[in-house]
């Protein structure tokens, strides 16, 4: 199934991301987690790269493979073209076709120190490639702009850029203030941006974690989440199922304002999905 029809229902597409940790995510490992997130009937399950920019991309399609063979999921595997070429990229596009797999998340992807260039210099250089290849193409969108961007006027010109060279529907990154969000999408809709964009949500496990999250992506840190962290400090347990709470609290949120999916980052632990599929849907799953 080709994702994009997945916003046409009208029920809230609710999808979960999975990755391979350092590029190394087994099978077998793999197998066992899906025999618990398929019965939460997920819009679409997405597979993610090795951390870091490293583009396992023979990980990503193993994985992606078994996950729609075994347990017929609709699968999204994501493809980053920073420092590869036309060639490197349908070489992939060719392994993922030959698997069956239908649709790409488009990515620059992080640079890789002393790579060349080559023939992508962003997201949407790649997008037609993988149109024109046959897939369908979803986009990364980034509710407080992107962290290499300080313009927040042109970050969403930049997503303009990704819908206008294919892009079919776009997935947000992490972030922690659904008023940020909110005000991206109205943003986003008042500069032509037509496509579903569905809103991604990590919950905070740990205070290293979300220190992590945050100088990497950028994301702010409401008072909350600051006061929350000094709470449970010295209670990981209790940090970690505060962090849930708050996640599923800015699922609900979201749904409630009407936006086009939820996606959640499930950090490999299907308790996580299960916890948003029962605050979504309104029953333990």
């Amino acid at each position: 199934m080709q994702i994009s029809q997945a916003f046409q229902g009208e029920s809230l597409p609710i999808s979960f991301e999975i990755f391979p940790p350092k590029g190394d995510l087994p099978v077998e490992t793999a197998h066992a987690m899906t025999e618990e997130l398929a019965p939460l009937d997920p819009a679409f399950v997405s597979v993610t790269y090795s951390a870091g920019g490293s583009g396992n991309s023979a990980r990503t399609i193993d994985v992606a493979r078994m996950m729609k063979e075994d347990f017929a999921l609709p699968i999204m595997a994501h493809l980053t073209c920073m420092g590869a070429t036309k060639d490197d990229i349908d070489a992939t596009l060719a392994a993922m076709r030959e698997v069956g797999l239908e649709n790409v998340l488009a990515l620059r992807g992080d640079p890789v120190p002393g790579a060349a260039t080559n023939d992508f210099h962003f997201a949407k250089d790649l997008i037609p490639v993988v149109r024109e290849a046959g897939f369908c193409v979803g986009a990364a969108a980034y509710p407080e702009g992107h962290i290499d961007c300080l313009d927040f006027k042109k970050s969403i010109e930049h997503l303009k850029e990704k819908q206008d060279a294919g892009a079919q529907f776009f997935v947000t990154q992490l972030f922690f203030d659904n008023d940020c969000a909110l005000e991206f999408l109205e943003a986003a809709r008042n500069a032509g941006i037509t496509v579903p964009i569905t809103f991604g949500i990590m919950p905070f496990l740990s205070k290293a974690q979300i220190s992590r999250m945050v100088f990497m992506c950028g994301a702010s840190l409401p008072s909350p989440i600051i006061k929350l962290l000094a709470r449970y400090e010295e209670d990981p347990e209790s940090l970690r199922a505060a962090g849930i709470e708050y996640a599923c609290d800015q699922m609900e949120g979201l749904a409630q304002a009407g936006v086009d999916g939820i996606h959640v980052y499930t950090m490999n632990q299907p308790s996580i999905a299960r916890a948003a599929v029962a605050r979504l849907r309104g029953a333990a799953s």
